[in-house]
């Protein structure tokens, strides 16, 4: 900014301005968790569309083979299930898979994206295992993301849930609207 505020006489160059170089590799994760630590991190394949059909075939060919091998017995009882109301979340293939699993869908007070256990805890402190650092293949940020995850202890994800609660009641509290 304060190279803008520079004078020059009118034959001279602009200054050139540094920029950070912004990263040329993006991972999407879909992320499901319980009380006790992470189920599933699943990578999102570069160039894929998260559409219905897309994170249903993640709900019944990834997420629910994980909830077998590391909670067994978990598909045995009612599984409370959350995300929030985004299209592809809400569209009805998603919903007709977790009603034929017999899921019990909670539900997300609209227009509250804020509400999302993954933004109290899980997600600041992965940011801040991952901060600084540069990747060279989406390999590595898939790497780096799995070491960030395995740092995080029971307590961190006991505490996203807590925490969600509490936002949850204040927001039930205040009739549905944005709390802070």
């Amino acid at each position: 900014m304060r190279q803008s505020a520079e004078w020059k006489d009118l034959d001279e160059p602009c200054p050139k301005k540094v920029r950070g170089k912004q990263g040329a590799f993006k991972v999407m994760h879909m992320i499901f968790f319980d009380m006790n630590g992470m189920i599933l991190r699943w990578p999102v394949p570069i160039g894929a569309t998260i559409n219905a059909q897309y994170y249903k075939k993640v709900l019944q060919d990834k997420l629910r083979p994980a909830i077998r091998k590391k909670r067994p017995g978990l598909l045995k009882e009612s599984i409370m299930f959350h995300h929030d109301n985004a299209p592809v979340h809400t569209a009805r293939a998603v919903t007709d898979v977790l009603a034929g699993y017999k899921w019990e869908l909670l539900k997300h007070p609209c227009y509250s994206p804020d509400l999302a256990p993954w933004d109290f805890h899980l997600f600041p402190k992965m940011k801040q295992h991952l901060r600084g650092q540069r990747f060279e293949t989406e390999e590595d940020i898939i790497q780096a993301t799995e070491v960030a995850i395995k740092n995080l202890d029971k307590r961190s994800y006991v505490t996203a849930f807590k925490d969600w609660l509490e936002w949850i009641e204040k927001c039930a509290n205040n009739g549905g609207c944005y709390v802070e």
